[in-house]
């Protein structure tokens, strides 16, 4: 499938591809050619409304391929202006861009305009509208009036009118495409949301050590220890791809490693042991790791240096206890934070909480069910003091935890705060970006989200906002991301996630 810009999203994950004749020997195909410089026939682009209203700016992403708005798109967008929503918000973006390519541009519009305004530099291709009545042919069996069915017929016909170069229809309805396809028109998704083609290649925090890493990287090694850590500086060929906060192992021989990278120069880099949380003496909360891959979450967590936090995970592999026992630890007991914010989006119901009765937490408190049922977990921990003691402790540990509203974010500042966002793959990079930005001076930041588990229209495993941060936060010094791989709920739990 041809995608809407040849260029990624990320820069580093461009790949160079070849083409080789169909008729070419085995052995010449699997050598690589040199690029060449080709003619290429731009395309034209008919944009679906939802591809508007998904992202504004993809006006300014086809590169030097042309851009054919339907008249139904336009109407659409203009019913969809109004309202507080994200998509409402998009809607009056792209007629505001609209309105400058229009306004900006001398040219007669059925000669098509550059697709430029005041901030933005012109693209190589241009922006046609529809300017006259179109009726395509379409069979007996598409309802004449519907929207979806007038943009393929207006589709079936520029591809007609324009016979001698790709007419592509660009939507992000699903069953748009395939009604597209079923007639014989070229239609894709809309590719440059995406962050990452394929999220098997999403970084996962974690990197297993090569059976040779010693012999290839331990010549000119030195270690030593400092504040309960080993340190080791090592050089060799595998320390450019470590990435900073990225834990590293090795458990093939009979004393294991587990390190963090700690700094790295070029081919140097400081590996500094982890604690080990899955010993009952360095307890969370009552809580011990039960996994390689939640010890090194909790020294996530648990490190003060580290500001920002992703966990990633199907359901049961511990990552709202471990988050929540972690920020009880720091802020009951250290002091270091005043206390817990946790939010999340309300899916289901969508955008607005008013329907249900009480203040802002009264309302939200029927969407953290997680958050009670780990609260119950953690307050059966402690043993001290017995039920009267577990039912003060309760009420201290409800007084320093707070339920916020994504609805009221905008404009706020949080100073010392442990700030939990679950459910964060259904959230957009926009509203991720929104929540971050939130944290003032002592704010620590955990995001929490299975993207296998997407609730929000639009959004794909590629483009979720989670996606987006775990992505562009990898390496930073005071970030840090594990992605959870074993459930520790219950033998049942686990049997079922792997035979149902």
């Amino acid at each position: 499938m041809l995608k809407p810009s040849d260029r990624p999203l990320d820069p580093q994950l461009e790949q160079e591809r070849t083409e080789s004749p169909a008729d070419a020997p085995p052995a010449m195909a699997k050598k690589p050619r040199p690029p060449q410089k080709k003619s290429r026939i731009a395309k034209l682009f008919v944009l679906d409304t939802n591809v508007l209203m998904h992202d504004p700016s993809c006006l300014f992403r086809f590169e030097e391929h042309d851009v054919f708005l339907p008249i139904n798109t336009l109407e659409e967008l203009d019913n969809n202006k109004k309202g507080l929503s994200d998509v409402a918000r998009n809607a009056r973006q792209a007629s505001r861009f609209l309105d400058e390519i229009v306004s900006d541009s001398v040219s007669n519009i059925k000669a098509g305009l550059p697709i430029k305004t005041r901030d933005r530099p012109a693209s190589g291709g241009r922006l046609y509208l529809q300017t006259e009545a179109i009726n395509g042919v379409l069979p007996t069996t598409f309802a004449a009036g519907k929207t979806d069915n007038q943009i393929l017929a207006v589709v079936r016909h520029l591809q007609k009118q324009y016979a001698d170069r790709p007419v592509v229809l660009v939507s992000k309805d699903i069953n748009m495409r395939i009604k597209a396809r079923a007639l014989g028109l070229a239609a894709e998704d809309y590719f440059n949301d995406k962050v990452l083609e394929d999220t098997d290649v999403l970084y996962t925090g974690v990197h297993k050590l090569p059976a040779d890493f010693w012999d290839a990287h331990g010549r000119d090694m030195e270690s030593w220890k400092k504040e309960g850590h080993t340190y080791y500086r090592v050089r060799g060929p595998l320390v450019p791809k470590l990435l900073l906060n990225e834990f590293v192992y090795d458990d093939s021989g009979e004393r294991p490693l587990y390190a963090t990278v700690k700094e790295k120069a070029g081919r140097m880099a400081v590996l500094e042991t982890v604690r080990d949380y899955t010993h009952a003496k360095n307890s969370v909360w009552g809580i011990t790791a039960r996994n390689r891959e939640q010890n090194f979450a909790l020294n996530l967590l648990m490190n003060p240096a580290v500001d920002f936090v992703t966990l990633l995970g199907q359901a049961g592999t511990g990552k709202t206890l471990l988050t929540i026992a972690a920020g009880l630890t720091q802020v009951l007991d250290q002091k270091r934070y005043t206390e817990i914010i946790m939010t999340r989006v309300t899916v289901p119901i969508g955008e607005d909480i008013g329907f249900l009765p009480g203040t802002e937490e009264e309302k939200m408190q029927p969407w953290m069910g997680a958050l009670e049922d780990n609260l119950d977990v953690l307050n059966a921990t402690d043993e001290s003091g017995g039920e009267w003691g577990r039912a003060a402790t309760r009420d201290l540990v409800r007084s320093r935890i707070k339920v916020k509203s994504l609805n009221f974010m905008r404009g706020r500042t949080f100073v010392n705060k442990w700030l939990i966002i679950d459910e964060a793959q259904n959230l957009t990079p926009k509203q991720m970006k929104t929540l971050i930005t939130r944290a003032g001076p002592g704010t620590k930041v955990v995001c929490l989200g299975n993207i296998a588990q997407i609730d929000t229209p639009y959004l794909t495993e590629g483009s979720s906002g989670l996606t987006y941060v775990v992505d562009r936060m990898k390496g930073w010094t005071h970030s840090g991301h594990i992605t959870l791989t074993r459930g520790e709920r219950s033998r049942l739990a686990d049997y079922a996630a792997e035979a149902l």
